[in-house]
């Protein structure tokens, strides 16, 4: 019953590096891309890991060595997978902040000539967007 579990945590572990390497770079569009694939990955690791935990299966010998540092391994792409995570996060909420403030007039309103309040002009706006 060890050899699934195996299986699923390697595919787990290359989903996590491929989506570590997209966030790494910024590019948010390909690491999108490959969410749905390291859900699925997940799913087969959580429904592995529940079957090797009914039947009571353990790793023992070299097997045990292996399972030990796929672990460590997928301990250290989740705790980098979270922190890149956060920091795309980050940077998405400070680029919607600046295209949301652009739209914002930067000058308050005055009072016109005869006393009527106008508003105040906006500064010219800008916006391009890549493909």
């Amino acid at each position: 019953m060890m050899q699934p579990l195996m299986v699923a945590a390697a595919r787990l572990a290359e989903a996590l590096r491929a989506e570590n390497e997209a966030l790494a770079r910024l590019d948010l569009s390909a690491a999108a891309a490959l969410a749905g694939p390291k859900r699925q990955a997940s799913d087969a690791f959580a429904a592995a890991y529940d079957a090797a935990n009914r039947t009571h299966s353990r790793a023992e010998g070299p097997e045990r060595a292996r399972a030990e540092e796929l672990a460590g391994r997928l301990r250290d792409l989740g705790v980098e997978n979270r922190r890149l995570l956060e920091r795309a996060i980050e940077l998405q909420s400070r680029v919607i902040e600046t295209i949301a403030g652009a739209g914002r007039p930067e000058r308050p309103g005055t009072y016109g000539e005869r006393g009527g309040t106008r508003e105040g002009r906006p500064s010219p706006l800008s916006f391009s967007a890549r493909a």
